[in-house]
C-alpha cells in the first residue's frame, strides 16, 4: 500500500506561484553568474583581474561564516507564517535594492578615477548582495521540502520551479547579451555601464516582483516542533546526516566546474566577438531541455536517484571530450563552433534538467532521514550548508578563472574611454579548452561520493512511511496542547 495515499496538498496554482518566484530569482541571479560578473567587473567597471579574483575568493570564505549562521537562524525562526515563509515575505525588497546598487557601480562612480574607491565599492556592494541573497535563497529552497510531506507534491513544485526558472533565465540572458551587442556594435548609442545599470533596474523590478510570489502564495505544511533548536544542535545533526554530507561533497566537487561559466562568457565576447551568438547556440538545448520534463517520471521509474546522478556526471564528461576535439582546430570559426557547441548544450541541458530536480529531491530525502532519526527538521542549515559549499567552490573556481585570464594572455586597456581586449597568440585556444573540456572533466569528480550513497529503494520508502505516522502523532499533540 502506498503510505501517501491519494491526498494532494499542493495545487497547480501554488506550484505555479512558486515556479514564477523561481523565475524571478533566476532573472535577478542570471547577470550575477560567475562569467558575467567577472566580465562586468573587469571590462565594464575597469577593475584589475587580480583584484576581482581576490574579491571572489574572499566572498567564498565569507560564505563559510555567513551561510551556516543564516541557516541556523532560519531554523530557529518560529512565526505564524512558518520559519521559511516569513523570510520570503521580507527579503524581496532589500534584494531588489542591492541588485541595483551592485550593477549601478560603474554609473554611480562614473566621475571617480580612483581604482581603490571602485574596488571598495565592489567589495561592499557584492558582499551585501550575497548576504541578502542567502537570506532569500535558503528559505526558498527549503520550501521544496516543507511545502508538503508527499514526494510527488515536492517533485511537482521542483519541476515547476526548474522549468519556469529556465525559461525566465533564458529571457534574462537574451536581454543582457542583446543589449551588450547593441552597445558594442553601435546599434544603440549607450555604454556598457548603462546596459548593466538598466539590467539591474529591470532585474530588481521584474525579477524581485516575481520572487515575492513565494512569500505571498506558498505555505509550509510540514509540522515543526515548537522547540527551537540551538545553532550547535543544528550542526551536530548535519554532521551525522551521512546522505546529506555525501550530496554536499558531490556538489562541492561538481561546482569546481564553475570555470565553465566564466570562460563561456569570455569565449563569445573575446573569441567569436558576438555575445548574442550564445543565444543561437542555446536554442536547441533549451528546446530539448523543455522537452525532457515529460519524460522525467519514466526516467525515475527506470532508474533511482543515485543512478540518475551517476549518468549525469558520465554524460557531461563524455560530451565535453567529444566536442573539444571536434572543434580542436576550428574554435575561432563560427561555422564549426556553432554546431559543436549546440551538441554540447543539448546534452548538458538534458542531463541538467533531470539533475536539478533530482538533486533537490535528494536533499529533501536527507532532511526526512534526519527527522526520523532526531525528530527535528533542519531545512535552514541543510540548504545553507549545501549552498555554502557550492558557492565556496564556485567562488574559488571563478577566482581561479579570473586570475588565469592574464596568464593566458588576456587583458584590457582603455582606448577612447572604452575597455579594449589585448590577447596573446594562444589565448583563444586556452579559452576554448577552459570552456569546453576542463569544466566537464572537473565536474565528473562529483560522481565519487555517490558510490557510498544508499538512501534509495525500500529504505527510502520505509522512512517516508514511518514519517507519515510520526507527523500525524505530532500534529495531534500540537492540536491537543492548543486546546
Amino acid at each position: 500500500m502506498n503510505p501517501e495515499g491519494e491526498k494532494r496538498y499542493v495545487g497547480y496554482g501554488e506550484a505555479l506561484a512558486y515556479g514564477f518566484a523561481a523565475g524571478g530569482k533566476a532573472f535577478v541571479t542570471t547577470p550575477t553568474q560567475s562569467g558575467y560578473l567577472s566580465l562586468f567587473f573587469t571590462k565594464v567597471f575597469g577593475l584589475p583581474a587580480g583584484s576581482v579574483s581576490f574579491m571572489m575568493l574572499l566572498s567564498g570564505l565569507w560564505d563559510a561564516i555567513n551561510d551556516p549562521l543564516i541557516g541556523s537562524l532560519i531554523d530557529k525562526t518560529r512565526t505564524g507564517y512558518g520559519k521559511l515563509r516569513a523570510w520570503l515575505i521580507i527579503t524581496p525588497l532589500p534584494f531588489a535594492v542591492l541588485t541595483v546598487t551592485l550593477f549601478g557601480g560603474p554609473s554611480f562612480l562614473g566621475g571617480v578615477n580612483s581604482v581603490g574607491v571602485k574596488i571598495a565599492y565592489m567589495y561592499v556592494s557584492y558582499i551585501l548582495w550575497e548576504l541578502c541573497f542567502t537570506f532569500a535563497d535558503v528559505p526558498f529552497n527549503g520550501m521544496t521540502t516543507a511545502v508538503s510531506p508527499l514526494a510527488r507534491d515536492r517533485t511537482r513544485v521542483i519541476s515547476f520551479s526548474t522549468f519556469i526558472s529556465g525559461i525566465v533565465a533564458g529571457a534574462a540572458q537574451t536581454l543582457l547579451l542583446s543589449l551588450m551587442d547593441a552597445s558594442e556594435k553601435g546599434i544603440w548609442n549607450i555604454s556598457l555601464r548603462t546596459v548593466f545599470l538598466l539590467i539591474g533596474v529591470i532585474s530588481a523590478v521584474f525579477g524581485g516582483g516575481l520572487f515575492s510570489l513565494a512569500g505571498i502564495f506558498t505555505k509550509e505544511r510540514i509540522v515543526q516542533s515548537a522547540r527551537q533548536p540551538s545553532i550547535i544542535e543544528g550542526f551536530k545533526v548535519l554532521i551525522h546526516n551521512k546522505p546529506l554530507v555525501l550530496i554536499v561533497l558531490s556538489n562541492m566537487l561538481m561546482s569546481a566546474g564553475g570555470l565553465y561559466n566564466v570562460f563561456t562568457t569570455y569565449y563569445f565576447a573575446e573569441v567569436l566577438k558576438l555575445n548574442s551568438l550564445k543565444l543561437l547556440i542555446d536554442i536547441p538545448g533549451g528546446a530539448v531541455g523543455i522537452g525532457t520534463y515529460p519524460f522525467i517520471p519514466a526516467i525515475k521509474r527506470k532508474f533511482d536517484n543515485k543512478q540518475i546522478m551517476i549518468i549525469h556526471f558520465i554524460s557531461k564528461a563524455a560530451v565535453g571530450i567529444v566536442c573539444f576535439f571536434a572543434g580542436f582546430r576550428h574554435y575561432t570559426s563560427k561555422a564549426v563552433a556553432v554546431p559543436v557547441l549546440m551538441l554540447l548544450n543539448i546534452v548538458i541541458s538534458i542531463v541538467n534538467t533531470v539533475k536539478n530536480i533530482i538533486s533537490t529531491e535528494m536533499i529533501g530525502d536527507a532532511i526526512d532521514y534526519m527527522e526520523l532519526e532526531t525528530g527535528e527538521r533542519n531545512e535552514g542549515v541543510s540548504f545553507a550548508v549545501s549552498s555554502f559549499f557550492g558557492k565556496l567552490t564556485s567562488s574559488v573556481s571563478t577566482s581561479i578563472a579570473t586570475a588565469v585570464l592574464p596568464r593566458i594572455g588576456l587583458s584590457y586597456k582603455t582606448v577612447g574611454g572604452q575597455q579594449v581586449s589585448v590577447k596573446g597568440e594562444k589565448t583563444d585556444f586556452y579559452i576554448w579548452m577552459f570552456y569546453v573540456l576542463i569544466p566537464q572533466l572537473v565536474n565528473a569528480l562529483g560522481v565519487i561520493p555517490y558510490f557510498w550513497y544508499n538512501l534509495t529503494g525500500k529504505r527510502l520508502e520505509s522512512i517516508r512511511a514511518q514519517l507519515a505516522l510520526r507527523r500525524e502523532e505530532l500534529l495531534a499533540e500540537l492540536e491537543s496542547a492548543e486546546e
